[in-house]
């Protein structure tokens, strides 16, 4: 088996706000992976600032990164046959070599790298295995999660007999839809209304404001960022984003604290506030996305409080199903996935959750390129709460041209939605 890594640097047309940060620029991570006797492809962008939230540089961290990429395509395992099929090699690969390596790696180091990290690191040449089983077969590779191609059943990787005898397509909507709503990020330093623009934005025929945005592409769905530290700045752009959303008919917003909160009662105090004095803003919030710390065994908060509002969703704490389960019995009521966190992993985290009645959601790394490919996938498969999130045409629309050309729809938010027909029943994973 041979493994061809590269690194796609994109440029941001507007600055990111994630969490304590603000990101201009993100390298792309480009596998390309002979297995099965077909040549599989796997692209992930290296997200440092939501995987690696820490005090050294930027450029430190992301070059580490890069650096544990270049470990992987040294050591990532080849499978033998069809019959070592891409779950049971990828949970392999997860339970008992990455963690090895990442240990390794890390020895090496000063600043240790998050497991996190590790995962997104691992995800593009996981991400390549899986397109390369489906080409080999000639089978869209969701049409490879049963019995049929599969050496074990769910019930082996969970250790579980309650899944004996099932798969993850077992746990997949039955007739996946062709199209799907689309989430807008509205990130910290995002424009909401033309009157605040300076003169100092691009002018590269794509809206700044998100008054534009929602008026160009139907925008029903729209994520808020958010500070996770200061409460009434909070509110203030919750009420600010809800107006917006009033005004234009958007259909669904979710509140986004980004790990940084401690204390439960911070985010009911902020949605008992919304209930009490803009009701029809409070009702506009679908779930609350990830407000507390994202190792979640070492910050074993009970969230029923929160939860029993509105749904609560776990992201940079889903690591694997075992902390999904464990998000579970600490009163969290559903699952944000990224196939960032490798496709394997994220297949068993939606089964687990959807067999203990957790709602899905399928959340967006900013993923451009080939990554917004297996990621709609995803969404559009396990099925979720409501669409799915997209938000790399807000931030680098170019980066994405060449493969716009061939997946018009996918790339391009209109009505609200994108459009998945032309890679549904399209070999491997569909690029």
């Amino acid at each position: 088996m041979s493994i061809t890594l590269d690194f796609i640097p994109v440029t941001m047309r507007l600055p990111l706000k994630f969490g304590a940060e603000t990101i201009h620029s993100i390298q792309v991570a480009h596998v390309e992976l002979e297995a099965y006797g077909a040549t599989g492809r796997g692209e992930t962008p290296l997200s440092v600032a939501w995987a690696w939230p820490a005090e050294i540089s930027f450029v430190e961290r992301e070059e580490a990164m890069m650096d544990f990429c270049r470990l992987l395509a040294d050591n990532y395992p080849q499978p033998a046959s069809c019959e070592d099929d891409p779950m049971a090699i990828g949970y392999d690969f997860l339970e008992n070599r990455l963690p090895t390596l990442l240990q390794v790696f890390n020895s090496m180091r000063t600043s240790p790298m998050p497991y996190l990290a590790a995962l997104i690191c691992a995800s593009a040449f996981d991400l390549a295995l899986h397109d390369a089983f489906g080409l080999a077969l000639k089978h869209p590779t969701y049409c490879t999660y049963n019995q049929n191609f599969m050496k074990h059943d769910l019930a082996w990787f969970y250790q579980d007999d309650a899944f004996a005898g099932k798969y993850p397509q077992d746990f997949f909507v039955q007739n996946p839809p062709e199209a799907l709503p689309v989430w807008h990020l509205v990130g910290g330093k995002d424009l909401l209304r033309e009157t605040e623009r300076t003169g100092a934005e691009p002018d590269d025929g794509y809206p700044v404001s998100l008054e534009k945005w929602i008026e160009r592409d139907g925008l029903k769905c729209l994520k808020i960022k958010l500070t996770g530290r200061d409460a009434e700045a909070d509110y203030a752009r919750t009420v600010a984003v809800g107006e917006i959303a009033l005004h234009y008919g958007v259909e669904a917003l979710s509140p986004d604290f980004n790990c940084l909160v401690r204390d439960p009662a911070y985010v009911t105090r902020i949605l008992d506030r919304l209930k009490a004095e803009y009701p029809a803003i409070h009702d506009l919030l679908l779930y609350v996305e990830q407000p507390f710390p994202y190792d979640l065994e070492a910050n074993r908060i009970d969230v029923h409080e929160v939860s029993c509002r509105k749904p609560l969703f776990m992201d940079e704490s889903a690591h694997d199903w075992r902390l999904v389960k464990l998000g579970h019995e600490l009163g969290w009521n559903g699952v944000a996935l990224k196939v960032c966190k490798t496709q394997t992993g994220a297949l068993l985290s939606a089964c687990w959750a959807k067999a203990h009645g957790m709602a899905l959601m399928v959340q967006d790394l900013t993923n451009p390129r080939l990554a917004t490919i297996p990621h709609a996938l995803l969404a559009a498969y396990v099925g979720t709460i409501k669409g799915v999130e997209c938000n790399a045409p807000q931030f680098y629309p170019t980066a994405s041209l060449e493969f716009e050309k061939i997946h018009p729809g996918l790339y391009e938010r209109r009505h609200g939605v994108i459009h998945l027909g032309t890679t549904l029943a399209s070999p491997g994973l569909g690029y």
